[in-house]
């Protein structure tokens, strides 16, 4: 066996562990890195960047079809549009190809030694790591578990043609011509609203009572509407139970106790992420969990001196920008620098058909807190969204009553993903109601919206 020492292992590749790795070789720690996979993780190589990939050639075939024989209002026209899905996920592979190979770049340029295997831990400060050629075995003062997350998979629905995951889902040659989606949440509804942009004919299983349960029923109004222009069948108060005997239909037990069936080429199972924690021999330094996940401070230390957790692994909420965040934190710590975080500004998208944001409390969350101001501007308002042909949705503002302070920030319309940095700043920063009404919006904007939701909950929209 192969022996090596080092002050930080970071176990796991994804968004985590790269970036913690990256900030540790940048600190001068002498660091070593375990992957099993492609650089990257989940969310650069089968989620966060080919989904988009995905979703966004999805927008452009729609675009196109739109224009065909001139229906749609820009006075353009175009021929009948083609699809070749093989060459788009062709395209959708050279762009994580490009960003897997600039992680690796990144890693060796801070000095990061990467061992290519699966990891198993003998105690708190040694693993085994399984390579091509043979066992590895590392030894550290610090370890960091970023092993991140997979889909959940239905015991009655296992993973198998015809039914996918959103690995498998990514990968498609070709738009199936019937799609059943078991989960209305955002994973099932960005890729449900992707193939049915492509073609297929597309229907939505959820079990609670409506879509995008996590988001107030106001902010995803919009998007239930879209669904519905889609063609978009969506069935909730409704439970998957497993295949039809012939393998050609999902089969549902509805809300009023019958059973359906949903005729389907594929069915995606989108019900969920679990943490990774099985096969890496956690069970020999026996962390406290919480529920599934790894307990973790807020300084993302477990229940045993010099060891961290970061990501998915250590529960919600499961996004890449959290785990970067925690990593980078880590990193300094381990340096000996003082750090810590606050995930209440943290940002989550959701990028449906319109796009999602929010940051901080939702207004149920807040008025839990005492008075609030609410203050909620359209886009139907907004002069660069009507250019946009984007004038459903909304910005929304929740601070204090008393003193103004900003708790949260929700939005709902077309490209609102691109606001999200000024909402998680505007959290991050302690903002006020009237700084953010007091601050130049660059006007034709979509983010003059932003703006305009502060003044209306001082009082004095000034566009409505």
């Amino acid at each position: 066996m192969k022996e090596i020492s080092c002050k930080l292992l970071v176990i796991g590749a994804g968004p985590g562990g790269y970036v913690c790795a990256i900030r540790a070789g940048q600190l001068g720690i002498d660091t070593v890195i375990v992957e099993a996979g492609r650089p990257g993780g989940t969310c650069l190589n089968v989620g966060c960047i080919p989904s988009k990939a995905l979703i966004h050639a999805a927008e452009e075939f729609e675009k196109v079809s739109h224009m065909a024989g001139g229906k749609g209002p820009l006075g353009i026209s175009v021929a009948p549009p083609s699809l070749d899905l093989a060459k788009a996920v062709a395209w959708k592979d050279g762009i994580v190809s490009r960003l897997t190979n600039g992680v690796a770049g990144l890693l060796k340029k801070a000095k990061v030694k990467t061992v290519q295997g699966w990891a198993t831990f003998r105690d708190g400060k040694t693993v085994e790591v399984e390579t091509e050629t043979g066992t590895q075995v590392i030894r550290a003062e610090t370890v960091v578990i970023a092993t991140g997350s997979a889909p959940v998979e239905l015991p009655f629905l296992p993973f198998g043609a015809p039914v996918i995951s959103s690995t498998e889902a990514l990968a498609l040659s070709e738009v199936p011509r019937r799609l059943a989606v078991v989960g209305g949440g955002y994973i099932g509804l960005e890729l449900g609203i992707a193939f049915a942009k492509l073609g297929a004919a597309v229907t939505v299983v959820e079990a609670l009572p409506r879509v995008l349960a996590q988001y107030d029923a106001e902010l995803t109004r919009p998007v239930v509407k879209r669904l519905a222009e889609l063609g978009i069948e969506v069935i909730t108060g409704a439970k998957a139970k497993g295949l039809s005997s012939k393998g050609d239909a999902l089969l549902v037990e509805t809300s009023d106790g019958k059973t359906a069936k949903i005729a389907a080429d594929k069915i995606l199972v989108t019900v969920g992420r679990k943490p990774l924690t099985e096969g890496f021999g956690l069970e020999q330094i026996d962390l406290d969990r919480s529920g599934k996940f790894i307990r973790i401070d807020d300084q993302c230390r477990t229940s045993m001196c010099g060891v961290f957790a970061i990501g998915d692994v250590t529960g919600e909420p499961m996004l890449a920008h959290r785990a970067m965040a925690q990593g980078e934190m880590v990193a300094e710590i381990v340096a000996g620098h003082k750090r810590s975080w606050d995930k209440r500004s943290i940002p989550a998208i959701c990028f449906t058909d319109p796009e999602l944001v929010t940051a901080g409390l939702s207004p149920e969350e807040a008025k839990a807190l005492g008075e609030i101001k609410i203050g909620q501007f359209p886009f139907a308002a907004n002069g660069r969204a009507m250019t946009k042909l984007g004038e459903e949705g909304f910005v929304r503002v929740v601070a204090r009553a008393d003193n103004h302070l900003v708790l949260g920030i929700q939005a709902v319309g077309q490209g609102v993903s691109e606001l999200s940095a000024a909402f998680g700043l505007a959290l991050e920063m302690g903002a006020r109601l009237e700084d953010i009404a007091g601050t130049v919006h660059a006007h034709p904007t979509q983010g003059e919206a932003f703006q305009e939701a502060a003044l209306k909950a001082l009082g004095h929209a000034l566009h409505i």
